[in-house]
């Protein structure tokens, strides 16, 4: 029987402490680009937070307006407690589906290799309905087909610039060349601009 990736699901996975994606502080690509991205008060969205490392490192590089949203309570609950006193950030236990907002930049970290796949168009859709006029995806997405059964789940690049192009231009998807070791060689970065109109 197929399981169902839903809140239940990923909440018993922080439950019982099986996140294995948690790779304990933010992820080099990430930070690599971040360095160099220049409106420190840019709206910048990270679905999927799970223990929000990404997070902890822009806020103290300066950046001012961070939403944080997982599906999972009991992340959420660890998140609340890291940033209760930090006033630059939001953070919601929720659907990044029904989700509303208007962003600059949101972070890919884990969040799309998470989702079943049939939900792949819908998370493009998304993505460019929560971002502004220009506004980008930027992070990692896995180049490679996983042998079990996921997630995570795998792809190619020649999949993901089909799914996008309708919505972003593609402005970076190429292999990562600063993953962390355990995933060197199965990433792909990209920098994806929402196309207008």
């Amino acid at each position: 029987m197929e399981t169902s990736l839903d809140q239940n699901f990923w909440n018993e996975r922080w439950e019982n402490q099986q996140t294995g994606w948690d790779i304990g502080y933010a992820s080099t690509p990430i930070v690599t680009f971040m360095e160099s991205y220049p409106n420190k008060d840019a709206r910048i969205l990270i679905p999927g937070c799970g223990n929000a490392y990404e997070a902890a490192y822009l806020l103290e590089q300066g950046f001012t307006d961070l939403t944080l949203i997982d599906i999972a309570p009991k992340a959420i609950e660890q998140v609340r407690k890291r940033f209760k006193d930090e006033p630059n950030i939001e953070i919601i236990v929720g659907d990044f589906f029904e989700h509303e907002g208007r962003y600059d930049l949101m972070l890919e970290q884990t969040f799309f290799c998470a989702l079943e796949p049939k939900l792949r168009p819908d998370y493009v859709k998304k993505a460019h309905s929560l971002l502004g006029d220009k506004g980008q995806i930027a992070g990692v997405l896995f180049g490679i087909e996983f042998e079990k059964q996921g997630p995570p789940f795998g792809g190619s690049a020649e999949e993901y610039k089909e799914l996008f192009e309708p919505y972003f231009r593609l402005d970076r998807m190429e292999p990562c060349y600063n993953s962390i070791a355990p995933r060197n060689g199965s990433e792909l970065f990209i920098k994806l601009e929402r196309k207008n109109g």
